[in-house]
């Protein structure tokens, strides 16, 4: 079972969003199960269980881990082939977001265009180094930072962009035979917690919040 994997079909996205199929996908993530476990678990008849699993199946997000004999019937014990899923923007490319069409590096909406692009690439990437059977050298950096004030902000964001360039005008080698393009990607947000007491909003007469 992989980590996380992306999902780049509209088909198969279509398919992991129906509630019943995501919640059977979350309890065979954790562990394989049959038809007949799994209907007592999320309260449906083994049948449409069953029906449900192989349309997971046939868009590749279950497979098949085992079987079992049980009286006289074998049942096929189905797991989940990732711990969990992210749908690519290539699900919806008439609609996939393009951080080329405007570049405000202070736009929260171009930040979660870019996110979105480095969800599509990276997932290109993987699913052509599986077929290749190579490994992908990647690398990322996490981490979090609490500024005192808005103006530290500003200044380690500046710090922050003369220090990449730097290391961009060092390394950058345009037009090296048998050299290969990489992009960087470096995001500064704040950090999202978890609110213990949602407030629920009504959408309908909620009014959109402006990038900050």
């Amino acid at each position: 079972m992989l980590d996380v994997t992306v999902i780049e079909d509209p088909e198969a996205a279509a398919v992991s969003l129906d509630p019943v199929r995501a919640r059977l996908l979350a309890e065979l993530a954790g562990a394989p199960a049959s038809a007949a476990m799994l209907a007592g678990r999320v309260g449906l008849p083994r049948q449409k269980v069953n029906y449900h699993l192989k349309t997971l199946e046939r868009h590749g997000l279950v497979e098949l881990a085992g079987e079992r004999r049980k009286g006289n019937v074998t049942e096929r014990l189905m797991r989940a082939t990732a711990a969990s899923y992210v749908i690519s923007p290539a699900a919806l490319p008439a609609v996939q977001p393009d951080p080329d069409r405007f570049r405000d590096q202070l736009s929260a909406r171009w930040l979660l265009a870019v996110g979105a692009r480095l969800v599509r690439d990276v997932g290109t990437l993987i699913s052509g180094a599986a077929k290749a059977r190579r490994r992908l050298a990647t690398y990322a950096l996490d981490g979090e930072v609490r500024f005192a004030s808005a103006a530290d902000r500003a200044a380690f964001v500046q710090e922050l962009t003369a220090g990449v360039s730097a290391l961009i005008r060092k390394y950058d080698a345009p037009g090296t035979e048998g050299g290969r393009d990489h992009r960087i990607v470096v995001a500064l947000h704040p950090t999202v917690k978890a609110d213990p007491h949602p407030v629920a909003v009504d959408r309908s007469t909620a009014t959109p919040e402006p990038d900050q």
